[in-house]
């Protein structure tokens, strides 16, 4: 990925600059967030997406809502701080990493409680600094670990956007075929469009092509026909919030491709980092699933594409059975055939 997707310019008076995804690939523009609430706007229409990245957004957030704090008492400075990040939390429910990134904010408060208010708020800014490139290595060691599931001339088949896009630069489901290209391997790349919102057809294709990647585009509903015809070696995708027993949600249309990819026998793969799991849920069952508003469905990027008065049902997710996922790639290594017990193993 050649660009950041998210970064923060300057020491605690700067400010959050981000890719605004909904313009690409038609227009590389970048948004100046200054304060919390155009970071919550940017989470919320989807200018800034995936799961490791809007955790980023989260805590550059956090910084942009408390440095201009006037708390007299730690009590105080700490009551701010929940009201910023609740309403942070508010954005979007389904990717776990948002409050993963922002119980982080919240640990690193409480642990300096002692110190003068104004020293807190440049520790967490220095966390939140320090998640981004956290998060450019684990990424990277995702790359790693999952590039050696993929052979030479294999043909990998992806759903939505799990890349540098969704991270802070290099990805987890296109970071296993950016690290096989780099290795030398000749890979070729399905990607569904993912509608309503194409973040395949507009994103991945994108950046698979700025990689020098070989990438073919296709719509949602051609990949059962693309597998039936042996064109597809594998599936990777990533995760917006994985389960304690391997149940994973991600971007809708995801547990359609998991079935088609059991029918035709092809492994499907899960890419994410630690922080995407939630131990807290028992299974998938539990995981929120964001709904989006109709607009979505029946106004497709401007156009009118449906019945005005239409009835309309537009879930941003759908949660995959662990049952029918071949391996889960993480940064600490590759959990074949997940269970409750595999992923307490592999996360400890």
């Amino acid at each position: 990925m050649p660009l950041a997707t998210i970064e923060w310019v300057g020491g605690l008076d700067g400010y959050a600059r981000l890719i605004d995804q909904t313009l690409l690939p038609g227009e590389l523009k970048h948004i100046r967030c200054e304060d919390t609430a155009t970071m919550w706007s940017a989470i919320k229409r989807l200018a800034v997406r995936g799961a490791p990245a809007i955790g980023i957004a989260g805590a550059l957030g956090t910084v942009l809502g408390v440095r201009g704090s006037k708390a007299a008492s730690f009590s105080d400075f700490k009551a701010e701080l929940k009201r910023i990040t609740d309403y942070l939390g508010s954005s979007r429910p389904t990717a776990v990493n948002l409050f993963w990134a922002l119980d982080r904010m919240h640990s690193v408060a409480e642990r300096h409680a002692l110190l003068p208010i104004e020293k807190v708020k440049a520790l967490l800014l220095e966390e939140a600094l320090k998640i981004i490139e956290e998060d450019k290595a684990v990424c990277r060691q995702i790359g790693l670990n999952g590039a050696a599931l993929i052979r030479d001339g294999d043909s990998i088949l992806t759903h939505c956007n799990a890349g540098g896009l969704a991270t802070a630069d290099y990805g987890t489901a296109l970071a296993v075929m950016f690290a096989a290209h780099e290795q030398g391997k000749k890979i070729r790349v399905f990607a569904d469009e993912t509608r309503p919102l194409l973040q395949g057809a507009r994103l991945t294709t994108w950046e698979l092509m700025q990689a020098g990647i070989d990438v073919t585009l296709i719509c949602d509903s051609m990949a059962g026909f693309v597998m039936k015809q042996g064109k597809v070696s594998c599936v990777i995708v990533g995760a917006d919030r994985i389960a304690a027993n391997g149940d994973t949600a991600n971007k809708i249309g995801t547990y359609s491709v998991a079935v088609l990819a059991a029918a035709h026998d092809v492994p499907f793969y899960v890419a994410a980092p630690a922080s995407t799991f939630d131990l807290a849920l028992s299974d998938g069952e539990l995981i929120p699933i964001e709904e989006r508003g109709s607009e979505e469905i029946t106004d497709t990027f401007g156009k009118r594409t449906a019945p005005e008065g239409i009835k309309t049902y537009c879930p941003a997710f759908d949660v995959t059975p662990a049952s029918l996922i071949a391996a889960i790639i993480t940064e600490k290594g590759i959990i074949r055939n997940p269970d409750a017990k595999s992923i307490r193993k592999a996360l400890a």
